[in-house]
């Protein structure tokens, strides 16, 4: 008689773990599907079913947001960047029914409930004004850097036709000459150069023919080196030479299909491009503002001619530590002024309103690498 108690109480105690069991295990189970390494897919309709005459644009931005992108807005809100630049890239391919565009977004490594991984990388394929497929994908399940970005855009890519633009978009931090082990803070192990963007524009480019313009929306990109790396594939290219506020250009609105900017020539539209973002910079941020076009066909000439120099100079710099180099104007270093220097540059410049380049009047279009303190 004695035991009667216990035995009640285990009893209800089973009673109890039975219905926790019951309540808990569809949940832990759809937690488990929810971390599947299958892919998240969206797929609406067939890529190939509307006819390429009526594509004006092909767009492709890469957004890169493996890093510290964190901004306060006027509000005070903190916002991170990437994300924001998403919902742009988004917007202009909602909002223009003649375009196609590939959105690929890098993220950084997170985890559900400390356990579970999810994927980092996001892609999104829109074609006239309509999503046909969005994608959650692993950024480190190919061999490649971009090997994902290079199987989806040729996969889905039919827009070829010689009126077509194609434009590449690339957001995210100064993008390093050498190194790079610390571009992606989750991928120590891939080390992210220009010459590693290089590859993958060439790898996209296939046997068609170059992109029509490449946007590098990114701080000191405007260097011989980058250039020279970046010319075989694109016609035009826009950089910045010098530090980029938030390192962010001003995504452009496209217009809509009937718009006079879709007949422009591509020289005429990189040149608007350059100019609007110009514009934006220099009525909101205090310190320089530098925005460069570079014409491909031309500019290579210059770069030849200086890249033994060039060359020369990095492996210098790269025997100090980072503390101990620095940016400057090409234009300061006599062995770059160069007779091409300026043959197929376009540059829109506006000093600093404090500091040492507060009364510096121009910009050559041209970064290069100095030892701090060195004439």
């Amino acid at each position: 008689m004695k035991c009667q108690p216990i035995r009640s109480l285990m009893k209800v105690l089973r009673w109890h773990w039975a219905y926790a069991y019951r309540a808990t295990c569809p949940l832990f189970t759809i937690m488990l599907l929810s971390c599947s390494t299958e892919p998240a897919l969206q797929y609406d309709v067939p890529h190939g079913r509307r006819p390429d005459g009526l594509l004006k644009y092909s767009l492709v931005f890469f957004i890169h947001g493996d890093g510290d992108y964190l901004y306060h807005d006027a509000f005070g809100k903190p916002r991170n960047a990437d994300e924001v630049t998403v919902l742009k890239a988004r917007s202009i391919a909602e909002g223009n029914l003649h375009t196609e565009v590939f959105i690929f977004h890098e993220k950084r490594k997170r985890h559900t409930f400390v356990f579970f991984p999810q994927r980092d990388g996001e892609f999104f394929y829109y074609r006239n004004g309509r999503l046909d497929v969005h994608e959650r994908y692993w950024r480190d399940e190919r061999n490649s850097s971009f090997g994902y970005e290079t199987e989806m855009y040729r996969r889905f890519h039919t827009a070829e036709g010689k009126d077509v633009k194609k434009i590449v978009f690339f957001f995210g931090h100064e993008i390093p000459e050498f190194d790079g082990e610390d571009y992606n803070a989750s991928y120590a192990d891939r080390p992210f150069t220009v010459d590693t963007l290089a590859e993958c524009l060439r790898e996209f480019q296939g046997a068609h023919r170059p992109f029509d313009l490449v946007v590098l929306s990114t701080c000191y990109n405007g260097t011989p080196y980058t250039i020279s790396a970046i010319a075989p594939y694109a016609r035009y290219i826009v950089a910045s030479p010098d530090n980029l506020h938030l390192s962010y250009f001003t995504i452009p609105s496209f217009g809509q299909s009937d718009s006079a900017a879709s007949n422009e020539t591509i020289e005429a539209w990189t040149k608007k491009f350059a100019r609007d973002a110009f514009d934006t910079l220099a009525a909101t941020v205090y310190t320089a503002v530098s925005v460069a076009t570079y014409d491909a066909s031309i500019v290579q000439t210059y770069v030849r001619t200086v890249d033994t120099i060039y060359n020369r100079s990095l492996s210098k710099v790269k025997e100090y530590p980072a503390a101990s180099r620095e940016h400057c104007d090409c234009s300061s270093i006599p062995e770059f002024i160069q007779p091409d220097m300026n043959r197929g540059v376009e540059v829109y410049y506006k000093p600093s309103r404090f500091g040492r380049s507060k009364h510096v009047p121009n910009h050559s279009g041209w970064e290069c690498w100095k030892i701090t303190g060195s004439p």
